[in-house]
């Protein structure tokens, strides 16, 4: 399922967060985004999003809509940019990459400035070359994998750390809460692989964690039964779980009926939804989440999250914040570069020195953001806590 949406000025409705890759575009299809973009509308500049709106992921994609809405909003309600309101131009890819192709190929038809959204890796890097082709700079706000950068293109972005950045992370922790035996668990899509390869090689670098297993799961699959007796026979007291948390739900009740009683530990992929919503207390008892931002857990956010509720009538989730901000990363840049030219926003992205809501961003040359967050979330019964491993030197 597809759908595409041009929100008007009043309700401008979506932008997310990362601009993925566009590499060194040729002059000509800069240009013609560049005119597609000036045709669209004299007295707008279109940002243009493609987010998982149906799906299996659609709880994040419509918080993501609901977070670049706010700052689109927020924009154009103090004056827009360069005399010009914003409007934003969103597409549905369901997480699926057939469907994104299709989604990049739509909004980039509908001359957009830049594009600001992607959420599920594997749907953002078939996307890279639609856009850098157009010459179309992406900022991405919550992919993270590896696989977005590998080309090299000069002109994707990313709001959130990689996955690189989240093993290292997620390994000291595991680490500093008592583990020492992990077995690591992916769904093979580029997001929860890359984690996954990232978190074995760290742990194999740093001889702080056993590896007993790297086991690849099928999405959508009834149960996990006999991966929870792997995981059991091979002695493991942690597990990782890199995946989404669809899968991460069955895989922990599939753990806890085999008998695992260890820590179960999830990506950042996972912790972003419902994960907890039907657990009981002894299944989400010992569930662990490397994760980016989470406003309600996070009092510095406060003031953005009452702003995010009288938006929408609730709290702002997981995602909300890096879509906001890739909004006002991109437009920081259209400001910066005195135009609304395709090229013009690419270089200077480059030269981003911000302060957003997620702290500062600046871009190191491969498009990464040089100083990422990521947070240790625990389970109580059916919520995350921040745990106190969190900002642990």
């Amino acid at each position: 399922m597809q759908s595409r949406i041009v929100l008007g000025l009043t309700t401008a409705a979506l932008v997310s967060a990362v601009l993925a890759a566009c590499g060194s575009p040729d002059q000509d299809s800069s240009d013609r985004a560049g005119k597609a973009a000036s045709e669209a509308s004299a007295t707008t500049i279109r940002l243009g999003s493609v987010l998982p709106l149906t799906g299996r992921s659609n709880h994040s994609g419509e918080s993501m809509r609901n977070g670049a809405q706010l700052a689109v909003d927020e924009l154009n309600a103090a004056g827009g940019v360069l005399g010009k309101q914003i409007e934003l131009v969103t597409a549905d890819d369901a997480c699926d990459p057939g469907t994104a192709v299709s989604a990049a190929q739509d909004i980039v038809k509908d001359g957009i400035a830049v594009s600001v959204g992607g959420y599920c890796s594997s749907a953002v890097v078939p996307t890279l070359r639609i856009f850098r082709d157009a010459g179309i700079p992406m900022v991405i706000a919550q992919a993270n994998s590896t696989d977005l950068t590998e080309p090299g293109y000069d002109s994707v972005f990313l709001i959130c750390g990689t996955v690189g950045a989240e093993a290292v992370f997620a390994v000291d922790r595991i680490h500093r809460l008592g583990g020492s035996r992990l077995a690591v668990v992916h769904d093979g899509t580029s997001f929860s692989l890359t984690l996954a390869d990232s978190s074995v090689a760290e742990a194999k670098r740093t001889k702080t964690l056993t590896i007993t297993d790297e086991i690849k799961l099928s999405q959508g699959a009834p149960d996990y039964e006999r991966i929870a007796q792997t995981v059991i026979s091979g002695k493991a007291d942690t597990v990782y779980f890199t995946g989404y948390y669809a899968e991460a739900n069955q895989l922990i009740k599939d753990l806890r009926a085999q008998g695992f009683r260890g820590r179960i530990v999830v990506g950042d992929g996972a912790t972003d939804g419902p994960l907890l919503n039907d657990l009981t207390t002894a299944q989400s008892t010992g569930v662990y989440g490397t994760a980016l931002l989470f406003p309600e857990l996070m009092p510095t956010l406060k003031e953005w999250s009452a702003r995010y509720k009288a938006a929408f009538g609730t709290s702002p989730g997981p995602s909300t914040v890096e879509a906001y901000d890739a909004v006002q990363v991109a437009v920081d840049a259209i400001r910066r570069a005195g135009s609304s030219e395709p090229s013009a926003i690419r270089q200077a992205l480059t030269t981003t020195d911000t302060t957003v809501v997620s702290g500062e961003v600046s871009f190191r040359a491969d498009g990464t953001r040089t100083v990422p967050t990521f947070l240790l979330l625990r389970a109580e019964d059916q919520a995350f806590v921040l745990d106190a491993l969190t900002d642990a030197n």
